[in-house]
């Protein structure tokens, strides 16, 4: 059976060790026992345990002193103090200096093992807690996103001005551009970023189910509610509402928006009680809005209250430079997720990966590869693990179409590309272009490129990718 944490006993009362010991091995946890505070913080330092349980009275160095000194090398460490009833006042005084909680003597089993239980799961939460927030920074940070072509450096530099802002944004592009995840690093890097980010596809609803998801709904507004419903206005409230396909909306539901983004108030379905919000809304479209408008077929004040900055997202095709680098991150990725030792592209495969148009833009590109990743039985993914329709871009010609005329512009494309996604390692490049790290130092040098300098501001294979919505 696995332990279900270490602690660390500290009492100078042999009797008191023992019996303490034995009922939380009993529990399953791992036990260690100290005699006195110095022993117990050397203990602590080898052992390195969860949680460390200590009587308050001890000669030499006592429980308050013993807490100080473990705080001092492991915040988090929690400490659990036993104090006699008459000793009750030191120990609160000690839970102001960061002790997790007390007990009083005589002990009650039931109760050592809840209050020891309660400390470890507190710990765990603020770890997981913890790991989330890094996970999501770390997701969500600009220059991760797996793009150094010069039309994505000016969508990073345009929702890196945004961010700190209130502002409406309309972002706009092909569908498979990454729209969402663009909506989701302007969030998580506001003002807003403690709060809540909702998203909503509103094209995939219909009228009366968008305004009850937009808006929320009464019980009894249509036939099945049967309850009161918040809508994701407030779902989003003191946060961010991304609202995907905003060109397909009705032009009753675009009333009620406009009204929203006027005055920041709503009735639900079926309700007559106003509800105030303060959400700050990032709407997307692949249409074309002012064609929309010119058409009659949206709102030109709404428009206009949506278009306070727009970003516009550029199509796969205009950003080539990216491709090889889009591709070996997915590459590792799926790799990584299927439990596959798939590790580079043959130089005909990455050629006719360059070489595609992509009109499905980055979500088409990480399908392929992850299909291809599937199918591949060795370390390399060839021509043939590749979908037919790469063989000829845009349908039209078998003749690839890629950066240079010849062969050794395409190595030149291929190495700095995948060293661009590699954060200029050269031995990592080597390993997935499949040839020597001497010789990507050779042709560095042939290119007149330092391995770092060659590729400035690169990023990590491991971290997001600029992902489809």
């Amino acid at each position: 059976m696995s332990s279900k944490g270490r602690i660390l006993v500290v009492d100078d009362e042999p009797n008191a060790r023992t019996a303490l010991a034995e009922i939380l091995k009993e529990e399953g946890y791992q036990v260690e026992t100290a005699a006195d505070g110095f022993k117990g913080l050397a203990r602590a330092e080898e052992f390195s345990p969860d949680l460390v349980l200590t009587d308050l009275k001890m000669p030499g160095m006592d429980g308050v002193e013993l807490l100080r000194k473990l705080r001092q090398h492991a915040p988090e460490l929690p400490v659990v103090l036993m104090t006699a009833f008459g000793a009750v006042e030191t120990a609160v005084s000690a839970m102001r200096e960061g002790a997790a909680d007390y007990l009083t003597k005589p002990l009650n089993t039931d109760e050592l093992v809840l209050v020891i239980a309660r400390a470890l799961e507190r710990v765990r939460l603020r770890r997981e807690t913890h790991e989330l927030r890094s996970q999501l920074t770390e997701r969500y940070r600009f220059d991760n996103i797996v793009g150094n072509s010069p039309e994505m450096q000016e969508v990073f530099k345009a929702v890196t001005q945004v961010a700190p802002s209130r502002a409406t944004v309309l972002l706009t592009g092909e569908s498979g551009t990454g729209k969402e995840l663009v909506a989701a690093a302007v969030h998580h890097h506001s003002p807003r970023k403690d709060g809540p980010f909702v998203r909503l596809h509103c094209a995939a609803l219909a009228e009366t189910l968008l305004e009850s998801e937009l808006f929320g709904h009464e019980r009894g507004a249509y036939t099945g509610a049967d309850r009161r419903r918040e809508g994701r206005f407030e779902q989003a409230n003191a946060g961010t509402l991304f609202l995907d396909e905003i060109g397909d909306i009705t032009p009753s539901t675009q009333v009620k928006l406009l009204r929203v983004l006027q005055e920041r108030q709503f009735e639900r379905v079926g309700g007559n009680q106003t509800q105030t919000v303060d959400v700050r809304l990032i709407a997307a479209t692949n249409r074309d809005l002012k064609q929309l408008v010119a058409e009659g077929k949206f709102r030109e004040d709404l428009y206009y209250r949506l278009n306070v900055i727009n970003v516009a997202l550029p199509p796969l095709r205009r950003r080539k430079s990216d491709v090889a680098a889009l591709a070996a991150h997915f590459l590792e990725r799926f790799a990584r997720e299927n439990s596959k030792r798939v590790e580079r592209f043959s130089d005909g495969a990455l050629a006719q990966i360059v070489a595609y148009n992509w009109p499905g833009n980055v979500r088409e590109l990480e399908n392929v590869v992850e299909r291809a990743v599937v199918l591949t039985e060795g370390h390399t993914i060839e021509q043939h693990h590749l979908p037919a329709e790469l063989g000829a871009a845009d349908g039209e010609s078998s003749t690839p179409t890629i950066p240079g005329s010849t062969m050794a512009d395409i190595e030149r494309h291929a190495i700095l590309t995948t060293l661009e996604c590699h954060g200029g390692s050269t031995s990592r490049a080597a390993e997935v272009l499949g040839i020597s790290v001497r010789k990507i130092q050779y042709k560095l040098h042939e290119y007149g490129a330092a391995p770092k300098s060659a590729i400035p501001a690169v990023k990590r294979p491991e971290k997001e990718e600029l992902h489809p919505r």
